[in-house]
């Protein structure tokens, strides 16, 4: 009778254990299926654009559109070359001048933002990057038009640049201070044990092992300004001709998608959905080159 009772009672444990089991197993599977549909369905809208404007913007590509001008209203034909070197050298200005302050901004957040003196320069200048990233992008092309603008008397390629260079400071700042808290301790204090100074260890091993990420954040600030309009129609202006002088007003594709978007002719809209695609495009072919550059670039054995 007493072996019989124990036996009814492991069986009756081995029982529940294995509905346990199976309980557990099956929400597991229900959960990882429904993380996998929700990160399917976030990708969703990307797709959607990306197919949309590849359908709207690929018939208007020719050669045309990548060599010649503006057509006037009433003509057929045409392109958005100026508006494309337009772009290219505008992100390219703000670029210059954003991404070395936004990193060198990130760097001294997160390595020399420590003592009492220190910690209430970088309160100010965390919240600063903090407030400056909320600021809608038509405050930041009205400051640069007060800024740049009117005290040149013109529109320029120059205050254009600026403008952008504004709005891609503070992403970059904070990307680049979070990704090099991330690094740990101990790889700082096995730098500096081996006599090597602290602005060779941040910039050879902090800074380089965190490289990835970095590229990351500024590949998002050039995705963002990349499409900016309203800084650059208080700023650059915009032209229809070649404007290769940084100290003139200057094309630029959101722009020049801006005016043709809000056109009623029908020419002039095919032309801004070639633009948009061929946005969508550059910032596709930007991110791509430079993870293949960073995946192939050997780490340094200084």
């Amino acid at each position: 009778m007493a072996e019989t009772t124990l036996l009814y009672r492991v069986s009756a444990s081995t029982g529940s254990s294995m509905g346990y089991y199976l309980r557990r197993k099956i929400v597991n599977r229900f959960m990882v299926t429904l993380l996998v549909l929700t990160a399917l369905l976030a990708t969703v809208p990307l797709f959607s654009v990306f197919i949309y404007v590849c359908q709207q913007g690929l018939p208007a590509l020719g050669l045309s559109f990548f060599t010649e001008l503006p057509k006037p209203v009433g003509e057929l034909g045409g392109g958005m070359a100026n508006a494309i070197v337009g772009s290219l050298i505008i992100v390219t200005l703000g670029s210059v001048i954003g991404i070395p302050v936004g990193i060198a901004t990130g760097v001294y957040l997160s390595e020399y933002g420590s003592g009492q003196k220190a910690n209430r320069l970088a309160s100010v200048l965390r919240f600063s990057t903090e407030l400056l990233a909320g600021v809608p992008s038509i405050i930041v092309g009205i400051f640069a038009y007060a800024l740049f603008v009117i005290p040149m008397r013109r529109f320029s390629g120059i205050a254009g640049g600026a403008a952008l260079a504004i709005i891609m400071i503070p992403t970059i700042a904070r990307t680049t201070e979070e990704l090099l808290r991330l690094v740990p301790i101990h790889i700082r204090e096995a730098g500096l044990a081996l006599g090597i100074p602290r602005w060779k260890v941040t910039l050879r091993i902090v800074l380089q092992g965190s490289l990835g990420g970095i590229v990351t954040g500024v590949m998002l600030a050039l995705a963002r300004v990349s499409g900016e309009t309203a800084p650059l129609l208080f700023t650059a202006l915009g032209s229809q001709f070649w404007s290769r002088n940084i100290d003139e007003p200057m094309a630029s594709l959101p722009v020049q998608i801006f005016n043709y978007a809000i056109s009623p002719f029908e020419e002039w809209h095919k032309l801004a959905w070639g633009g948009a695609f061929i946005l969508v495009v550059f910032i596709f072919l930007l991110n791509l080159g430079m993870r293949l550059i960073l995946k192939r670039q050997p780490v340094s054995k200084d």
